[in-house]
């Protein structure tokens, strides 16, 4: 068409998107180092769950009568702590790792003052 020469979007050679910049798109292999934070965030969620169902007899056992279910009431209970913690710290490495979360980054090393 006469006067469309200089306008954006015009291709004289009858393409569409030739200015394109938009590359081909990276293949997705396999991660091994992703794998295992998911599967370790799973095994540590899964050891929290039995953790907590166990805290969870040995209370009523205790609570029963039973004084020496006291122990492994605490013990069950420190270590669903340690487990969630876990999970929670994995997931988060997890999900820096793909992207959604971003790297937290050293703000400036003065002293912050009110």
């Amino acid at each position: 068409m006469a006067g469309q020469e200089g306008l954006p979007g015009s291709d004289p050679s009858g393409g569409a998107r030739r200015g394109a910049r938009r590359g081909p798109r990276p293949r997705r292999t396999f991660r091994p180092d992703l794998a295992l934070l998911g599967a370790g965030s799973l095994l540590t969620l899964l050891a929290w769950v039995v953790l907590v169902w166990l805290a969870i007899g040995a209370g009523r056992d205790a609570r029963g009568g039973e004084s020496g279910r006291w122990t492994v009431l605490v013990l069950c209970s420190v270590g669903a702590v340690v487990c969630l913690f876990g999970c929670l710290w994995l997931l988060t490495a997890l999900l820096r790792a793909v992207g959604v979360l971003e790297q937290p980054t050293r703000k400036d090393a003065r002293p912050h003052r009110h």
